[in-house]
């Protein structure tokens, strides 16, 4: 068993990386500047600049000593000419299919910075930096300065694409890093270790983790009864369903469930607000002010996955059946309750804790319909605003935790189907 769980463990430290990794470019491709979705339009380049450094959306994705940098404004002519703040194209401008030609373009330092330049161009031209000038170029050029002059010029040139970045020292300070850092980070000052630390979010640089801490509880008020009472109602029909197989009890609980199965999750939300709530007044619509508020959301809950629930365990019920030892334990005449209650929901309980396992850590991340609909704060109602506010910190740290949640108990499930069924622990 010890090996087993040695095993399993590692296997999902390796799961979790990978989703780490998987979460860390996804966003990455969707994510685009975050600064800039933050400070709005025509921001200052040194707010631009200090905004990522806090951020650290200017660090290399994985490793490098060279950060994304607005010290001076960096172009891309591959497909127009744009004059940009901060670039002066003297003379003649035409536009080529290799960028734009000009006697002469000056890039101008917008604000001082200590560390090293690098300046990476696509195109031709002169350099004069400091007065001086460089040797002609022609290509993809790379050009490290010591340090910042006041004004970049390139004359007789023929420009595609200018960027400009800033050096660091250490290249390992990447965002990746960083993402793992977020997890779990050692420090050379109490407490020495940090899990879990998420930052600020980009739209109101509150702590993530407040966010989660404050919502995480009313997340759980409605998921965790959803959760137990579909669990155990699913389990007591199908067995009931089963115990009177091909019985008119039978085809009315096959009937049922998947009419509930059939039924849009929207609009059980919507036909229950409507009915219980506004026609028949037994129930609040909106808010969060105690358990009567939660009453009407936990009950659509229910009713919304018990179908389904009640057709899985169904199945795996009567299979069970065709085994040799109900068979021969119920022609014996033992009593049905025993055979059922103890026997065959014994010997089923692997896919029943697969199952329970792919749907318990949405109890800890809500239910993004019904905390929307229902006014209800927690990590649901959090996911929907950070979306529409384009937070996407808040958004990366809510899937992580959620990716979290499913290995951690994942891991568990394993370890409890091990212990139901001692041959998964030999395989």
């Amino acid at each position: 068993m010890l090996k087993f769980i040695i095993r399993r463990l590692g296997e999902s430290v390796l799961v979790m990386l990978g989703v780490l990794l998987l979460t860390f470019v996804l966003f990455q491709m969707a994510a685009g500047d975050p600064a800039a979705a933050v400070l709005g339009k025509n921001p200052k380049p040194l707010e631009i600049e200090n905004l990522r450094r806090e951020l650290k959306s200017d660090l290399p994705l994985f490793y490098g000593h060279w950060c994304k940098s607005e010290v001076y404004t960096s172009c891309n002519y591959e497909e127009k000419f744009v004059q940009l703040p901060g670039i002066e194209v003297a003379e003649r401008r035409v536009k080529t299919r290799g960028g734009v030609q000009a006697d002469k373009f000056v890039f101008k330092r917008k604000f001082e910075v200590p560390e090293k330049v690098l300046i990476k161009v696509k195109g031709r031209g002169y350099w004069q930096i400091d007065g001086k000038e460089k040797d002609y170029f022609i290509g993809e050029e790379h050009i490290v300065l010591d340090q910042a002059p006041a004004e970049i010029k390139i004359v007789d040139a023929a420009l595609r694409k200018v960027e400009f970045f800033r050096y660091q020292e250490n290249p390992f300070n990447s965002q990746f890093v960083n993402s793992l850092r977020e997890l779990v980070d050692i420090k050379s000052s109490f407490p020495y270790i940090t899990i879990l630390n998420f930052g600020k979010t980009i739209t109101t640089r509150e702590p993530i983790n407040n966010i989660i801490a404050r919502g995480i509880i009313p997340s759980l008020s409605v998921m965790l009864p959803v959760f137990i009472f579909e669990l155990l109602l699913g389990i007591i029909f199908a067995l009931i369903a089963t115990a009177c197989k091909d019985t008119f009890i039978d085809r009315a609980v096959l009937v049922l469930s998947v009419a509930g199965m059939s039924i849009s999750y929207l609009v059980l939300i919507i036909a229950g607000q409507w009915f219980l709530g506004y026609y028949l007044n037994w129930f609040p619509v909106w808010g969060w002010s105690g358990m009567r508020s939660l009453m009407l959301p936990i009950l659509l809950g229910v009713v919304s996955g018990l179908g389904g629930g009640v057709r899985f365990y169904r199945t795996i019920f009567v299979n069970e059946l065709k085994n040799e030892y109900l068979r021969t334990a119920l022609a014996k005449g033992c009593n049905k309750p025993v055979v059922f209650g103890k026997h065959l929901l014994r010997n089923a309980m692997v896919p029943i804790i697969a199952r329970a396992s792919t749907v318990l850590p949405f109890i800890f991340t809500g239910s993004l319909l019904l905390e929307s609909f229902f006014g209800i704060p927690g990590l649901g109602y959090a996911s929907i605003d950070a979306l529409n506010n384009s937070d996407l910190a808040l958004l990366k740290a809510l899937t992580i935790v959620n990716a979290l949640l499913f290995v951690v108990i994942n891991l568990i499930a394993d370890l409890l189907c091990a212990w139901a069924d001692p041959r998964i622990r030999i395989k």
